[in-house]
């Protein structure tokens, strides 16, 4: 078929309506199929067979047919373009062939691989590190450094106090309190292993005549004046400091004032003060009062760092009944007789006074004849003199008993060993 002559004026009419920038693209758009055309020309292979050349030629000139009844103006926009080429050819596999080879250049570009000596070393490629992860390290880094540098100034602590010396000379000097001894120096390094505490150490050591709880006093007060200073540690006898005939008053003042003056020389020395309280039974209900308000916790930091050492009779006769009673079984070893001992105690001791709530209570037992003959060699050793084995038991049969079984608990303790001694 041929294109009839009336469809060329109507499409050259359209054309001189467009506007000047469609003009320009379409120029633009000439110019690059005629480069485009020219370099596939280049590219031609340089014998064809006539066969193929006239098939794609009928192709050609088919789809231009097709073109030019559906749209008019787009045949004319070929025809131009057509027409305007340089170079033509009716091979349409060059196109094919061209961008086939773009496709795989860019494939190769993707897919390019490094390839390495062979006498180089292959590495990883190095991954970036997050900037967190860094944070976190450094954060366990300090916390690991200031936990260590506790748990030394602990160390420091409890070797500046001494602890170690102290519980191995209480348990050669104390006998038969091996459970007051171990549970007294639990606690004060359980206590003196930092200097910040929100209240008091309150200690009570109970128990009935004799039985060497004013000497535990007296090794303690002893032990922390050597490894601190005497300025830092208080001894307080009520009938020496608070006879009977001195008014109550007078008395609180003076041991308010003592107490504020200790406290306030150890707080400066960064020191924990021990105040050790003898005959704490003998108190009035006034010095009861002032003492109660040192023990609370609602207290500025100085008075929080002390230690007090309340040494009385009170519970001794429920103890040494509790011991006899039980002499026969082994519960006095055992960790429930201490907890059921504690509570007999405790109610009576919160019944003279409400300050007692805020303590330690420690339990001191009777002692049994062989710790009697203990005290003994140890009032001879420190006369200097040689011990007689037969002489000294014969001085502890003196001595009055509690007999239960095969067991004898003596009724004074180590009170009257002085009184014997002397009589040698």
């Amino acid at each position: 078929e041929e294109v009839p002559d009336a469809v060329i004026p109507a499409a050259s009419k359209k054309i001189t309506s467009i506007s000047s920038p469609l003009r320009a693209i379409i120029r633009l758009r000439r110019r690059y199929q005629g480069l485009k055309k020219s370099r596939l020309h280049l590219e031609l292979p340089r014998e064809k067979p006539a066969e193929f050349v006239h098939t794609r030629l009928l192709q050609r000139q088919l789809s231009l047919n097709r073109t030019s009844l559906y749209s008019p103006s787009m045949s004319f926009f070929n025809q131009s373009g057509f027409e305007s080429s340089q170079y033509f050819t009716f091979d349409t596999s060059v196109e094919h062939y061209s961008v086939k080879k773009c496709r795989r250049k860019k494939s190769r570009r993707k897919s390019r691989m490094v390839l390495y000596p062979d006498k180089t070393k292959k590495y990883l490629p190095a991954e970036e590190k997050s900037k967190a992860k860094r944070c976190l390290l450094l954060l366990i880094a300090i916390i690991f450094f200031q936990i260590l540098n506790a748990i030394e100034n602990l160390d420091d602590n409890l070797q500046k106090y001494d602890l170690d010396g102290l519980e191995k000379t209480m348990h050669r000097e104390v006998f038969g309190q091996k459970a007051a001894v171990e549970s007294i120096v639990e606690l004060l390094k359980d206590y003196l292993a930092t200097h910040i505490h929100n209240k008091p150490l309150v200690i009570s050591l109970n128990g009935p005549t004799g039985v060497g709880k004013s000497h535990v006093g007296w090794v303690l007060a002893k032990h922390f004046r050597s490894v601190m200073d005497s300025d830092f540690v208080l001894q307080y006898f009520v009938m020496h400091h608070c006879p009977s005939g001195v008014a109550p008053l007078a008395c609180e003042i003076d041991l308010s004032k003592k107490i504020s003056d200790v406290v306030t020389r150890a707080e400066i020395e960064e020191k924990t003060p021990v105040f050790i309280l003898d005959e704490v039974e003998l108190m009035s209900p006034v010095l009861l009062d002032t003492l109660s308000r040192f023990f609370e916790p609602n207290q500025t930091n100085e008075f929080l760092n002390a230690i007090y050492i309340l040494i009385s009779n009170l519970g001794g006769a429920e103890i040494t009944k509790f011991v006899i009673q039980n002499a026969s079984t082994e519960l006095l070893q055992q960790q429930r007789g201490a907890e059921e001992l504690l509570s007999i105690i405790q109610p009576v001791l919160v019944g003279v006074h409400p300050l007692w709530k805020a303590a330690d209570i420690i339990p001191f037992v009777l002692l049994e004849k062989a710790h009697v003959i203990n005290c003994f060699l140890e009032q001879m050793r420190r006369e200097g003199l040689y011990p007689d084995q037969k002489h000294i038991e014969s001085l502890a049969n003196q001595l009055s008993y509690y007999t239960t079984g095969d067991k004898q608990y003596s009724r004074m303790g180590c009170k009257q060993v002085g009184a014997k001694f002397n009589l040698l």
